[in-house]
């Protein structure tokens, strides 16, 4: 795509966004359908099913780039798109959030905590993998790669315990938290569906439509991208981290707005954290196609953009377990202190990436 103009790229680009923006609701709709009606709501599976389809852009972009022999924008793009995932949660707490307290506070749950110490955990991994030695790789496996994977489905399970019975008062719940139980949304979205008429073959078949459109929209959004930067000078490395991650991120802020406007705050946090913990994961796939130690080869960007998340993710842990009351400039103090976070670390960013 190198060859076309600028104008044209810029054509492609935003409408690839688009698509993906249009195809991640209609993703997040049908799992809500079929996760209920196949009883996978509260099971591993359900689980696994959500993060696959809400990072399905994520993965058609790392797959292409891996394929390609673009590393490096399939891993900027995988960490800036946690980092940014994060910053999610500061417009859903600003834009979505309804009433005098925000969205850390409503949403106070251990589990939500366990969710953010899940993706600290898995990053933790990341810093480590990228000090390894890049010949450190068997059956285009690295030690790496397969510990944020194995670590990923442990947390998953631990989650899925945690969720029915930590041995805490309420089991785990803040008291004058949201009104109905985390994922009441998703039942709702399910009779609305049932209500409507819509058969499981029906939603099913929306799925698999939504998910080529949205793998597709990947592939053209990561190859226009790519030619973008070179076009405008851009770093390819701080393109996928900010742009192309900001992109990609659209359905997760259409969705979470659709959650938190619904009263479900726990839900739409679960569904970033969750999110954020699954996309190291991604490493696994990187490695696997392009026969290569991805990790060692991350730049020193990519990990002060590692380094940014863990720090993001932190930030909120804190707010939901000191739960601020008062909002200001329509947030809580916690994503107020994300946002400026995120804003002197996208500054540092510019610098190294000069």
């Amino acid at each position: 795509m190198s060859g076309l103009a600028l104008s044209l790229l810029l054509l492609i680009f935003a409408a690839a966004a688009a698509a993906i923006w249009v195809a991640g609701v209609q993703l997040s709709n049908q799992t809500d359908v079929l996760a209920t009606r196949l009883h996978l709501g509260a099971a591993l599976g359900g689980l696994i099913m959500l993060a696959i389809a809400t990072n399905l852009p994520e993965i058609a972009i790392t797959a292409s780039a891996a394929v390609s022999g673009n590393v490096g924008v399939a891993v900027g793009n995988i960490l800036g798109g946690i980092a940014i995932q994060t910053v999610v949660l500061v417009a859903l707490d600003a834009f979505g959030v309804r009433g005098d307290h925000p969205l850390t506070y409503r949403a106070a749950s251990l589990v939500l905590v366990l969710e953010g110490a899940l993706v600290v955990a898995v990053l933790g991994v990341v810093i480590a993998g990228s000090q390894l030695p890049d010949d450190l790789i068997v059956w285009r496996l690295t030690p790496a790669t397969v510990l944020i994977a194995v670590l990923w489905v442990v947390g998953l399970l631990l989650l899925q315990r945690a969720g029915t019975s930590l041995p805490w008062h309420e089991s785990g719940e803040a008291p004058d938290n949201q009104d109905e139980p985390r994922g009441h949304s998703q039942a709702k979205a399910e009779k609305a569906a049932t209500d409507k008429g819509v058969s499981t073959a029906r939603s099913a078949t929306v799925f698999g439509v939504a998910a080529l459109v949205t793998l597709v929209a990947g592939v053209v959004l990561e190859r226009s991208g790519d030619a973008i930067s070179e076009h405008i000078g851009f770093s390819g490395v701080l393109f996928g981290a900010t742009i192309l991650a900001a992109a990609t991120s659209l359905p997760e802020l259409s969705t979470g707005l659709t959650s938190v406007k619904a009263g479900d705050y726990q839900l739409a946090m679960s569904d970033i954290f969750g999110g954020n913990a699954f996309l190291p994961v991604l490493f696994l796939l990187a490695t696997l196609l392009s026969g290569k130690a991805v990790l060692p080869q991350a730049h020193a960007s990519d990990i002060y953009l590692t380094a940014v998340a863990i720090l993001l993710t932190l930030v909120y842990m804190g707010g939901l377990l000191f739960r601020p009351r008062r909002r200001t400039a329509r947030m809580g103090v916690d994503s107020l202190v994300v946002l400026v976070l995120y804003a002197v670390g996208v500054a540092g960013l510019v610098a190294i990436a000069r």
